[in-house]
């Protein structure tokens, strides 16, 4: 017993490590971007420094000091005349303002650049990957009964546009949550459809079945699920019920049976969803789609998908292109919650800072670890790829202080012939930096009342 709590608590510290130098890396990776750049456009560069706070060492070479620091929570790229005026030649201030802007860039670039490697480490490991052509559903699919059928490319959910699997997963988890009346068709057609199947699933139980005759029951539920899902009224659901009811009884030798009475539900809470959908060469809206919806131990209501899509083959070019399609749901995700917190879909609650990412990113290792180390890194690896492509796109937002708000001087400048007073720059750049730092404070207090709570 002491043997494997010392083993677990070696490989929690592992992973603590492996997600502290997967941290460090894309703050290495983001000011290399702004450091590289700058050496290669003649811009003298002070000291490139990884970590915070007081120097662990540090040793020069050239013009420039390297330092590493103790505090494993950023890093910084000091160049010549970046924050105030510097008569130096080589310095940032002087130097074109074409020159300025790939070097402002080149960090949010370059963490795109790691989130594609990242992403590639995760996607090169997969067997197959996900289509948006549904290929069939499961037998009690709210989903199949409310409007999706077989065949159907997802193209929007809620406006959001489709173009990867990977899609999915926004718009469906922020999909809205309705009271749903338990007296409905879609209910009701659902239910026919849970019951068929568990009442094929206890004859099982009870009776030893060969391989063909498990076989056949499971043809025999798809087929009367898919009936029933199409049908307009209760009486013709009810009827098909009936039907294949009869059929796996029989299918299974059992003469002596009764088929069970379909209940009307209460109301309950349902994610809907409004999808367009490619089907027979044509693109249609379906209104009021119902996903699958449960409930955690919590009381939390959640929602997942209920549908199965067409698997792609993998293949050198397939898994080149899930790594740039994947990358770029995880910007337009990224980008989506952003504006919904401008929009006020989301909350101050569902922020978070460096805390609550840790503490996410333990939860994650942690749940991944019941399966294995590599699965524990691999999900280490999968939110870390989020966090690059979320730093790099975040520091271009045109806010004073981050690089695109720097960015936005830079183009006035390049419209103006002229740059911003330094003074007035620097003013901007003070406020938003005291804003983003008490953002921070407040947040980080929010992460860790939430990990108390």
């Amino acid at each position: 017993m002491e043997e494997i709590k010392i083993s677990s608590v070696l490989t929690t510290i592992a992973l603590i490590v492996i997600g502290v130098l997967l941290f460090e890396l894309i703050i290495f990776i983001h000011e290399f971007g702004h450091f590289i750049t700058a050496k290669k456009s003649g811009i003298k560069v002070n000291e490139f420094s990884l970590g915070m706070g007081p120097k662990i060492f540090s040793f020069g070479k050239g013009e420039t000091k390297y330092s590493l620091r103790i505090f494993p929570i950023g890093g910084f790229c000091a160049m010549e005349g970046e924050d105030q005026e510097s008569s130096e030649p080589r310095a940032f201030n002087n130097a074109k303002v074409w020159k300025r802007m790939i070097v402002i860039v080149a960090g949010a670039f370059m963490n795109i650049v790691l989130g594609l490697v990242l992403m590639f480490v995760i996607v090169v490991q997969q067997d197959a990957y996900g289509s948006t052509r549904i290929s069939s559903f499961p037998v009690s699919s709210y989903s199949a009964n409310t409007g999706l059928k077989t065949g159907d490319v997802i193209k929007e959910i809620d406006g959001y546009g489709i173009s990867d699997s990977m899609d999915f997963n926004y718009p469906i988890s922020t999909s809205e949550l309705k009271e749903v009346k338990g007296n409905t068709l879609e209910i009701y057609k659902e239910d026919c459809c849970t019951l068929l199947y568990n009442q094929t699933v206890e004859v099982i139980k009870d009776k030893k079945l060969d391989d063909e005759t498990i076989n056949k029951l499971d043809a025999l539920i798809k087929q009367g699920a898919s009936k029933i899902n199409e049908v307009s009224n209760k009486n013709s659901a009810k009827e098909l019920y009936n039907q294949y009811s009869k059929l796996i009884y029989e299918t299974c030798g059992v003469k002596d049976y009764k088929i069970e009475e379909i209940q009307v539900k209460e109301t309950r809470k349902r994610y809907i969803s409004d999808i367009v959908v490619e089907r027979d060469g044509k693109e249609i809206t379906l209104n009021d789609v119902q996903f699958f919806t449960y409930a955690t131990p919590e009381g939390d209501i959640r929602v997942s998908l209920d549908f199965y899509v067409e698997p792609i083959e993998k293949t050198f070019g397939s898994v080149i292109s899930q790594t740039f399609k994947q990358t770029i749901s995880t910007c337009k995700m990224v980008y989506a919650s952003l504006g919904g917190l401008l929009t006020g879909k989301f909350g101050f609650k569902d922020m978070s800072g460096p805390i609550g990412i840790a503490s996410a990113v333990t939860e994650v290792a942690s749940k991944s670890l019941e399966t294995s180390f590599m699965s524990a890194v691999n999900s280490i690896i999968y939110v870390m790829m989020i966090i690059t492509v979320n730093l790099g796109l975040f520091n271009m937002l045109p806010f004073p202080a981050l690089d695109g708000g720097r960015f936005v001087f830079l183009i006035i400048e390049a419209i103006r012939g002229k740059s911003v007073p330094r003074k007035v720059e620097g003013i901007v750049n003070g406020i938003g930096m005291a804003l983003l730092i008490i953002l921070m404070i407040v947040i980080a207090f929010s992460d860790v009342f939430k990990i108390i709570g």
